[in-house]
């Protein structure tokens, strides 16, 4: 049975699931409560990163988003279209996607990681939920516990 290439291709790491347009739809809805619930009159439409380049969220942006976007963590990744319409899951933080326009965040949406077609000038932002500190505990966690499994995997416990 022939496989087929995935909606977003990312680099480094491996897609560890492709989300249906449904459950894609679900995420960009999730990720517009997290960062863009004062969006106002905003119009996120072609471009959910709106909500940063006209000040709704709090972000930083340019080498300040890349240098927080270097430091942020997470066990998986979500890595979404600019428009919402396709996801993937990932299981490392990718810095290339085959995309101009892309969001990266984990699953509990703690941070996120804006790129755009505009890179360099408007873009890419990074920002941070408003519940980070609780939401970045759990990020740590789950990595510590996966680091836990692999320990005791390369140790025999299968």
């Amino acid at each position: 049975m022939k496989s087929r290439k995935p909606s977003i291709i990312v680099a480094p790491g491996s897609i560890i699931r492709e989300y249906t347009r449904n459950e894609a739809a679900h995420w960009m809805a999730q990720w517009l409560i997290a960062f863009g619930r004062r969006r106002g009159d905003v119009s996120v439409e072609p471009y959910l990163w709106h909500v940063f380049s006209f000040g709704c969220h709090l972000s930083v942006a340019l080498d300040a988003a890349r240098a927080e976007y270097g430091e942020a963590v997470a066990a998986s990744h979500v890595v979404m279209t600019g428009e919402g319409d396709a996801a993937v899951a990932t299981d490392e933080r990718p810095t290339q996607c085959d995309r101009d326009e892309y969001l990266v965040f984990p699953p509990n949406l703690a941070w996120t990681m804006a790129f755009t077609h505009e890179d360099g000038w408007l873009g890419p932002f990074f920002a941070r939920h408003h519940d980070y500190d609780r939401l970045n505990a759990e990020n740590l966690a789950a990595i510590a516990k996966r680091q836990e499994a692999e320990r005791a995997r390369r140790d025999g416990w299968a």
